[in-house]
């Protein structure tokens, strides 16, 4: 099993975007018992890697309830060092 944050990465190279929601319903099965599966903590995981330039935010909206709801995706950069590091 890949760290935590390894599995977002590579889930997020996996897919056109995602927001922290998607990220845990996605990776609940296999890293439900995590305490850092978790909404901050995964919006923590993505926010760090937009800083390090492996993501950025792709697009975002409103859900009925007014929560917003920030999308990734990999960058260009991102993801030749997610292939190159993490298999």
């Amino acid at each position: 099993m890949r760290p935590l944050n390894y599995a977002i990465l590579k889930h997020l190279e996996s897919v056109p975007f995602a927001s922290p929601t998607d990220v845990i319903e996605a990776l609940k099965g296999e890293y439900g018992s995590f305490k850092a599966l978790r909404f901050e903590g995964v919006r923590e995981s993505l926010m760090t890697a937009e800083q390090n330039g492996l993501l950025e935010e792709d697009h975002y909206d409103l859900d009925d309830q007014e929560n917003l709801h920030i999308y990734y995706r990999v960058t260009d950069y991102g993801r030749s060092m997610i292939d190159k590091y993490i298999k």
